[in-house]
């Protein structure tokens, strides 16, 4: 993606815990002749490989782990966004803009056709977010429901190759204006603007 430098994340903890944090990406190839994407929650494995390892499932009705299978894939990860009014500013000559947070996670998949490690996706993944639920559900995988589920998915690992991380919060703006900024967000008054105006703060300078 266009990356200048004022917008750019390069720490890998900081663009893990993002990834963590807004798990359901977008996974984009190439497909027949055509980009195609599927939309879905993936695991994060942290310690596997040098820049980590993306692990989910799908459909195996939806025919993009054949399109993509050994092929470099993009997979999608978006954050809080906020537009930003030139009326913050308190400036001539300015246009409105969007502040937002991304981070563009890249690398080959392969799928995953074995039925344990298939069971062993779906069971970490339930258990990922039922984690903080009471009561929780949990996946057993030792039961005929679970037999014929694994018939109709396919798991899948993309170990990353690079990662891009985007951080567009008006770092190219003075801190007069950041400030201005900030307190227009809030006063909008909503979760998504409230999001990013802690996300700007936390980049101005102490």
């Amino acid at each position: 993606m266009y990356l200048p430098a004022a917008f750019q994340e390069t720490d890998l903890a900081s663009m893990f815990d993002f990834i963590e944090e807004h798990s359901f990406g977008l996974l984009v190839s190439q497909g027949d002749d055509q980009p195609f994407a599927t939309h879905l929650p993936l695991l994060l494995e942290r310690d596997s490989g040098p820049r980590g390892t993306l692990v989910s499932h799908m459909a195996r009705a939806n025919p993009h782990w054949r399109y993509a299978d050994g092929q470099p894939v993009l997979v999608v990860f978006s954050g809080p966004h906020a537009y930003i009014s030139p009326t913050w500013y308190a400036a001539e000559h300015v246009v409105p803009t969007w502040n937002y947070v991304a981070v563009h996670a890249y690398g080959v998949l392969e799928p995953i056709l074995e039925t344990d490690a298939i069971l062993d996706i779906v069971s970490r993944t339930a258990d990922r977010y039922e984690q903080s639920r009471q009561p929780s559900w949990q996946f057993e995988s030792g039961t005929d429901f679970a037999a014929k589920l694994v018939q109709s998915i396919v798991g899948f690992r993309i170990e990353l190759t690079r990662l891009e991380g985007k951080w567009k919060l008006s770092q190219n703006h003075s801190l007069e204006r950041r400030r201005s900024v900030i307190a227009g967000l809030r006063a909008e008054g909503t979760p998504a603007a409230a999001e990013v105006a802690a996300l700007m703060e936390a980049t101005l300078p102490s």
